[in-house]
Protein backbone atom coordinates (compact mmCIF):
# COMPACT_ATOMS: atom_id res chain seq x y z
CA UNK A 1 0.00 0.00 0.00
CA UNK A 2 2.79 2.57 1.12
CA UNK A 3 4.90 1.29 -1.56
CA UNK A 4 1.61 2.42 -4.21
CA UNK A 5 1.24 5.83 -2.87
CA UNK A 6 5.34 6.44 -2.72
CA UNK A 7 5.34 5.41 -6.76
CA UNK A 8 1.82 7.64 -7.32
CA UNK A 9 3.66 10.36 -5.66
CA UNK A 10 7.01 10.25 -7.95
CA UNK A 11 5.05 9.38 -10.81
CA UNK A 12 3.18 13.06 -10.10
CA UNK A 13 6.81 14.84 -9.68
CA UNK A 14 8.14 13.46 -12.87
CA UNK A 15 5.17 14.25 -15.49
CA UNK A 16 5.15 17.77 -13.42
CA UNK A 17 8.88 18.72 -12.78
CA UNK A 18 8.48 21.74 -14.72
CA UNK A 19 5.68 23.60 -13.20
CA UNK A 20 6.48 24.82 -9.59
CA UNK A 21 3.45 23.81 -7.52
CA UNK A 22 2.82 25.66 -4.30
CA UNK A 23 0.83 23.30 -1.48
CA UNK A 24 -0.24 26.00 0.43
CA UNK A 25 -3.58 28.15 -0.04
CA UNK A 26 -2.86 30.92 1.71
CA UNK A 27 1.21 31.07 0.62
CA UNK A 28 -0.20 30.60 -2.93
CA UNK A 29 -2.75 33.85 -2.53
CA UNK A 30 0.36 35.59 -1.39
CA UNK A 31 2.71 34.66 -4.30
CA UNK A 32 0.51 35.67 -6.45
CA UNK A 33 -0.62 39.09 -4.66
CA UNK A 34 2.87 40.03 -4.84
CA UNK A 35 3.78 38.81 -8.73
CA UNK A 36 0.30 40.48 -9.43
CA UNK A 37 -1.23 37.09 -10.94
CA UNK A 38 -4.34 34.81 -10.62
CA UNK A 39 -3.84 31.26 -9.15
CA UNK A 40 -4.63 28.06 -10.64
CA UNK A 41 -5.74 25.77 -8.27
CA UNK A 42 -5.36 21.86 -9.63
CA UNK A 43 -7.25 18.99 -6.95
CA UNK A 44 -6.47 15.88 -7.27
CA UNK A 45 -5.91 12.30 -5.35
CA UNK A 46 -3.05 10.70 -4.79
CA UNK A 47 -4.78 7.49 -6.18
CA UNK A 48 -6.64 9.04 -9.52
CA UNK A 49 -5.96 7.46 -12.75
CA UNK A 50 -7.71 10.76 -14.32
CA UNK A 51 -5.43 13.13 -12.24
CA UNK A 52 -2.52 10.76 -13.64
CA UNK A 53 -4.34 10.82 -17.03
CA UNK A 54 -4.19 14.61 -17.15
CA UNK A 55 -0.92 14.95 -15.59
CA UNK A 56 1.11 12.53 -18.28
CA UNK A 57 -0.70 14.14 -21.15
CA UNK A 58 -1.53 17.45 -20.95
CA UNK A 59 0.79 19.33 -17.75
CA UNK A 60 3.70 18.01 -19.33
CA UNK A 61 3.71 19.19 -22.51
CA UNK A 62 6.15 22.42 -22.84
CA UNK A 63 3.38 24.58 -24.14
CA UNK A 64 0.66 24.33 -21.53
CA UNK A 65 3.91 24.95 -18.89
CA UNK A 66 5.11 27.80 -20.60
CA UNK A 67 1.38 29.46 -20.23
CA UNK A 68 0.59 28.22 -16.84
CA UNK A 69 3.57 29.82 -15.49
CA UNK A 70 3.20 33.09 -17.28
CA UNK A 71 -0.16 33.49 -16.17
CA UNK A 72 -0.72 31.91 -13.17
CA UNK A 73 0.84 30.91 -9.52
CA UNK A 74 0.71 27.18 -9.52
CA UNK A 75 -1.44 25.35 -6.44
CA UNK A 76 -1.62 21.45 -6.20
CA UNK A 77 -3.70 20.07 -3.42
CA UNK A 78 -4.13 16.49 -3.33
CA UNK A 79 -7.27 15.61 -1.31
CA UNK A 80 -5.54 12.93 0.56
CA UNK A 81 -2.51 14.88 2.07
CA UNK A 82 -3.58 18.77 1.98
CA UNK A 83 -5.38 20.95 3.85
CA UNK A 84 -8.22 22.43 1.31
CA UNK A 85 -10.21 25.09 2.45
CA UNK A 86 -13.86 23.82 3.52
CA UNK A 87 -14.97 25.93 0.06
CA UNK A 88 -13.55 24.03 -2.37
CA UNK A 89 -15.56 20.70 -3.96
CA UNK A 90 -12.54 17.44 -3.33
CA UNK A 91 -15.15 14.83 -4.72
CA UNK A 92 -14.84 14.13 -8.07
CA UNK A 93 -11.31 14.71 -8.95
CA UNK A 94 -9.82 16.45 -11.04
CA UNK A 95 -11.02 19.73 -10.36
CA UNK A 96 -9.73 22.81 -11.82
CA UNK A 97 -10.13 26.26 -9.85
CA UNK A 98 -9.15 29.35 -11.64
CA UNK A 99 -8.86 32.32 -8.81
CA UNK A 100 -7.75 36.04 -8.45
CA UNK A 101 -5.12 36.74 -6.12
CA UNK A 102 -7.60 37.08 -3.34
CA UNK A 103 -9.36 34.21 -4.34
CA UNK A 104 -12.30 34.70 -5.97
CA UNK A 105 -13.14 31.79 -7.91
CA UNK A 106 -13.64 33.25 -11.58
CA UNK A 107 -14.04 29.41 -12.95
CA UNK A 108 -14.07 26.14 -11.41
CA UNK A 109 -14.24 22.85 -14.06
CA UNK A 110 -13.33 19.18 -13.39
CA UNK A 111 -12.40 16.47 -15.52
CA UNK A 112 -8.96 15.27 -16.79
CA UNK A 113 -8.31 17.43 -20.36
CA UNK A 114 -6.38 16.69 -22.97
CA UNK A 115 -4.11 19.25 -24.50
CA UNK A 116 -6.20 21.17 -27.00
CA UNK A 117 -9.37 20.99 -24.05
CA UNK A 118 -7.43 21.91 -21.40
CA UNK A 119 -6.48 25.66 -23.46
CA UNK A 120 -10.65 26.02 -24.46
CA UNK A 121 -10.45 26.12 -20.64
CA UNK A 122 -7.90 28.50 -20.41
CA UNK A 123 -9.50 30.19 -23.21
CA UNK A 124 -12.71 30.43 -21.10
CA UNK A 125 -11.59 31.71 -17.73
CA UNK A 126 -9.88 34.45 -20.07
CA UNK A 127 -13.28 35.66 -20.98
CA UNK A 128 -14.76 35.63 -17.51
CA UNK A 129 -12.11 37.40 -16.53
CA UNK A 130 -13.11 40.14 -19.07
CA UNK A 131 -17.01 40.09 -18.00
Amino acid sequence: MKILVIIAMLLSAVYSADLDWLHDYDKALAQAKKECKDVYLFVGADKCKWCDKFKKETLSKQDVINTLKEDYVLLYMSRDRHKIPERFEVKGVPRHYFLTNDGKVIHADRGSREVDGFFDLLEEVDLKKDD
